[in-house]
């Protein structure tokens, strides 16, 4: 393929990305991806932010992996700083998947802890990635401070993060089933149990959890 039909193969790329079909911008993204340009991160990235199709933005995410780190990772890290939660969520949960630890100053707290649950949930799955050894203690009591938040797939989402991070969650989990709120204590058991035992289901393990803290509720109880 010559430099000139590669640059029109590209641009026609570039632009399918604003089609109105769903089926039209995967299949551009996937150009993209299959011939990888500088040019062509701002708008993967731009197109990240509002793309309503889960499997379209999955496709931006891998088309933005096939361009080299210097490329992506600063300018998905502005994106965290975006007011749009979608871009702020696109833009961690494509940091994750890149996997460079340069990106690790911007998982700050205020991302690990944001107000909407999409967001959160990648902040925490991207922290679990890129977390430097030696720094896996703090993140653990950062994420410790979500216990207990939101429905069924935001708590097993944060628990997969905090397990994640080994045998550095147990004393924040420790200190958190002795909390006051019965949610926070019941998810601490279940994440610890799920760190012993991967193969427990989470419902099963929140159960057993209630079930625990019933019986020490109860007059001599353990």
């Amino acid at each position: 393929m010559t430099t000139v039909e590669q640059d029109t193969n590209t641009a026609r790329a570039l632009q399918g990305l604003e089609d109105s079909r769903s089926s039209v911008r995967l299949r551009a993204a996937l150009a993209i991806g299959s011939i990888p340009e500088a040019r062509s991160v701002e708008k993967l990235i731009e197109r990240c932010a509002i793309e309503p199709e889960f499997y379209v933005r999955e496709m931006l995410t891998w088309a933005l992996t096939r361009h080299t780190a210097s490329m992506t990772v600063p300018r998905l890290v502005v994106e965290l700083r975006s007011e749009r939660a979608q871009a702020r969520s696109q833009a961690l949960h494509t940091l994750s998947k890149i996997g460079d630890r340069q990106a690790w100053p911007a998982i700050t707290r205020a991302l690990l802890s944001d107000g909407d649950e999409e967001v959160a949930r990648s902040a925490w799955r991207a922290a679990a990635v890129l977390v430097p050894e030696g720094e896996q203690s703090e993140l653990a009591g950062a994420l410790a401070a979500q216990l207990g938040r939101g429905g069924r797939e935001t708590q097993l989402s944060l628990s997969r993060a905090m397990i994640a991070l080994g045998d550095a969650v147990l004393p924040v989990l420790h200190a958190a089933m002795r909390d006051l709120d019965p949610r926070v204590r019941h998810h601490a058991v279940a994440t610890e149990r799920l760190l012993r035992d991967p193969d427990a289901g989470f419902e099963s393990a929140i159960e057993e959890a209630k079930r625990v803290a019933a019986l020490q509720d109860q007059p001599g109880g353990a």
